[in-house]
């Protein structure tokens, strides 16, 4: 059996360090923020290269905490891509703003900044760019629109820790950005964690604000925010694996490599039943997932599970097409690329543990099922 992710591989090269750190949150017994938070917020912002960083309770909700604090509410429109995880859109329309969508450029599945300027309207308040399965989106010419248009950029970086774009990481080029430590990211969390960096302090210390329902100090509200506070469990235990990240992003960008080379020598390629993943050379791109382009995406999936390798369909359905978004007017063949991606893509293993072995069993299958 080959997983698409093997989280217990991770667990068992770190399992002391994991342990101790966690007697040492329930020894302290302090559990909601504190100097545990402070601690990872620090480290974190270093790794980031950001001046401030503010730990949230999930990916989502730094999402919505940073579109909140710009104040987008009803009646505002936020520019991004429809295909994406739901949360990119749904924040936004969790605060009333509307959803407007641009299609992406086909070869890294990222927003088309080229498509961005004609979707700007007097309501439209940021452009939300996500960084895509482990690659930075074209940033420049999304800085300079919203810096030229008044508008905010806020970067959904949650697969995308340690990115980098034009030599910065992702997540500190933007007005804010917004990372998921879901478990099955590159730095995962022992359950749901989510970060916010920025470079201005007033908008740092509106996040910390926001996090802990507006208040400072304590019940006194200042603005009306939520309960978006990352637990000190999930910080220690995000703290012993970020020492690790980087060791683990050149173990997947190895495999990356390796990848390439066997879909090359299977004569795949050639064929045109499979395209590879393309490194844009935007920066360093970290492989959160590993999404081919296939014929038959269904079958090849359907025949790889019966041979217990594991894959993912990351997105079959496009934002615009979704049933709660249907009111926004979008239809089939309003953005062809992003159909196309969602019909057409397959995640195959990539995880750090993936041995040579396993990578030649994955693509050697592929092959099979395309003889």
């Amino acid at each position: 059996m080959i997983p698409l992710l093997d989280l217990q591989a991770q667990y068992e090269g770190i399992r002391a360090e994991i342990l101790a750190a966690v007697n040492r949150v329930l020894e302290s017994q302090q559990f909601i923020l504190g100097p545990e938070v402070e601690a990872f917020e620090s480290e974190i912002a270093a790794y980031c290269q950001a001046p401030y960083a503010i730990g949230v309770s999930s990916g989502s909700d730094a999402l919505l905490a940073a579109l909140m604090a710009l104040d987008v509410g009803p009646g505002d429109e936020v520019i991004t891509t429809p295909y994406s995880f739901f949360a990119t859109a749904g924040a936004a329309a969790r605060l009333g703003a509307r959803p407007v969508f641009v299609d992406i450029e086909p070869r890294a599945y990222n927003i088309d900044p080229e498509l961005v300027e004609a979707a700007i309207t007097p309501r439209t308040r940021a452009i939300l760019p996500v960084h895509l399965y482990g690659q930075a989106a074209h940033l420049a010419p999304l800085l300079e629109i919203a810096a030229r248009r008044g508008l905010a950029l806020i970067e959904d970086a949650a697969q995308a820790i340690g990115a980098e774009y034009q030599g910065r990481r992702v997540g500190a080029l933007g007005t804010v950005g917004c990372f998921s430590f879901f478990p099955s990211k590159n730095l995962g969390a022992y359950g749901d964690a989510g970060l916010l960096t920025c470079a201005d302090a007033a908008l740092a210390e509106r996040l910390r604000l926001l996090r802990v329902h507006g208040a400072a100090p304590k019940y006194h509200h200042r603005l009306v925010g939520g309960n978006f506070r990352l637990d000190a469990l999930q910080a220690a235990v995000l703290r012993v694996k970020l020492k690790y990240l980087d060791d683990w992003t050149e173990a997947r960008r190895q495999n990356a490599a390796r990848y390439r080379r066997l879909f090359e020598e299977s004569g795949l390629l050639a064929s045109g039943a499979v395209g590879l993943p393309e490194d844009l050379g935007y920066g360093r791109h970290i492989y959160h997932q590993y999404v081919l382009r296939v014929q038959r995406r269904d079958e090849l999936q359907a025949f790889l599970k019966a041979r217990q390798i594991g894959t993912e369909v990351y997105y079959p359905v496009p934002l615009h097409l979704q049933e709660c978004f249907r009111n926004l007017g979008y239809a089939h063949g309003d953005f062809p690329e992003a159909e196309r991606a969602a019909a057409e893509t397959l995640a195959i293993p990539i995880y750090p543990e993936l041995s040579e072995v396993q990578q030649e069993e994955v693509v050697a299958r592929i092959a099979e099922f395309y003889a």
